[in-house]
């Protein structure tokens, strides 16, 4: 089981997949050789020597003859009709191709992004964000996220999103099951009876190759990973990459691109991380104040999926327009808070709306979170039932708060819902910004 923190393991997979050859253990086999002088037969001394071989190419020349000509008439049959194909190629009987071994995916493991004052790790298994080191108003670091010492949770499933990229559609799809270019598709059911977050095996359980890693003032990792036509039931092939990077000390940018190459199919990614300003281990996120610049909601039914309906939040336990502490009416929301926000767009910073404030009274962090998604999924860890993660801390209800950047959940069968669907050759894109701050 490798460690989250420090691990790098680097494997070499040709040693163990491509055994040499071994060296032949017998000499090359001798060369057929002439008998000695003093081996060979010799003529007759005398024309009317008694020797019996002489007596008999005498007596029967013809029937000699006649011999070595059937031999070679036999021979000669033999060789040229035998079958082409030992001869030369066929197009009849095409050379025989030996199998080539299959790409090795690459191995799971865990990059930092040092940036000065915050501190990142992230692993290829999701391109997950596993720990993030933020300061308080004091300079003091803690570990801001939720998440695992191994990486055995966030491959086997056991993980529940914790730091990740979920895709290739983020949120749920009703039922499992949209219809594109009038030909249904049937999707992987595993949050009954919908889709959720791409299925069981999403963009959050692969492990995405390393195409980039910079280290240094800037730092920086590219994660690439290649979704395959009828992946989780999603039709067409979709080249993804997402690259963090660390802005100004204090910023953690996530930008993520997808391009269909071959299909139209629908893409909504989402960063899934677990936040808990106070330190991932100091219970829950209820005295947090939040603030989510979205004035209207997309109500769900029973089973979360959106009506296709907007409703203002005003006057409800979902108006956040201004800085409100969560525990505050989370009582008034059966369940909690798990619902898609629609984003007003007012800030705007380098072409990024304003999406949310977090702030944690006990140690002054802010997080300001900025992003050019339409919605964004405010979830408060409802589902949370004494996880035990990083350091054996134990991971009760509300112990982190999410908010994801998203296309609207459902997208896919809500007409007057903003698409999700991307032609071929299009480019699916998707910044954000995690700006970190003390008040």
């Amino acid at each position: 089981m490798e460690q989250l923190v420090g691990v790098h393991h680097h494997h070499s997979s040709s040693s163990s997949l491509s055994p040499r050859t071994p060296s032949p253990t017998h000499p090359l086999p001798h060369l057929l050789r002439l008998p000695s002088s003093s081996n060979r037969l010799r003529p007759p001394d005398h024309p009317h020597s008694s020797h019996p071989v002489s007596k008999l190419l005498r007596v029967t020349p013809p029937f000699f003859l006649v011999l070595l000509a059937a031999v070679y008439l036999l021979a000669s049959f033999t060789i040229f009709s035998s079958p082409a194909a030992s001869l030369r190629p066929s197009k009849n009987h095409p050379k025989l191709l030996l199998p080539m071994p299959a790409p090795s995916p690459p191995p799971p493991d865990l990059f930092e992004l040092h940036g000065g004052r915050i501190r990142a790790w992230i692993t290829n298994v999701g391109a997950t964000v596993t720990s993030l080191l933020v300061p308080d108003n004091n300079g003091v670091l803690d570990d801001v996220v939720l998440g695992f010492d191994s990486l055995d949770p966030y491959q086997n499933g056991t993980s529940p999103y914790f730091g990740c990229i979920v895709g290739r559609v983020a949120n749920r799809i009703k039922d499992g099951k949209f219809t594109l270019n009038d030909k249904q598709y049937s999707l992987a059911i595993n949050n009954p009876p919908n889709t959720l977050h791409g299925g069981f095996k999403g963009f959050d359980k692969v492990i995405w190759e390393v195409a980039e890693y910079v280290k240094g003032e800037n730092p920086s990792i590219t994660f690439k990973y290649y979704s395959k036509d009828g992946e989780e039931g999603f039709p067409g092939d979709v080249s993804v990459t997402a690259r963090y990077s660390i802005l100004a000390s204090t910023t953690l940018k996530l930008e993520m691109e997808a391009i269909p190459l071959n299909k139209a199919t629908p893409i909504s990614l989402a960063q899934h991380t677990y936040w808990n300003l106070a330190g991932h281990n100091s219970g829950d996120v209820l005295a947090h104040t939040v603030q989510i610049l979205g004035s209207q909601i997309t109500p769900v039914d029973e089973t979360s999926i959106p009506t296709g309906e907007m409703m203002p939040v005003s006057g409800s336990p979902f108006n956040f327009l201004t800085e409100t502490t969560i525990g505050s009416r989370i009582d008034q929301v059966p369940g909690g808070y798990d619902h898609n926000f629609v984003i007003d767009c007012g800030e705007v910073k380098s072409g990024l709306c304003h999406v949310a404030k977090v702030t944690d009274p006990s140690s002054s962090r802010v997080l300001d979170i900025w992003a050019d998604a339409p919605g964004v999924q405010f979830y408060t860890g409802n589902f949370l039932n004494g996880i035990v993660g990083k350091g054996g801390a134990v991971y009760g209800k509300h112990a982190g708060l999410c908010l994801e950047t998203q296309g609207f959940p459902n997208a896919v069968n809500q007409p007057n819902f903003p698409s999700v669907v991307v032609q071929p050759g299009e480019k699916y894109s998707h910044t954000m910004l995690f700006e970190f701050s003390t008040k």
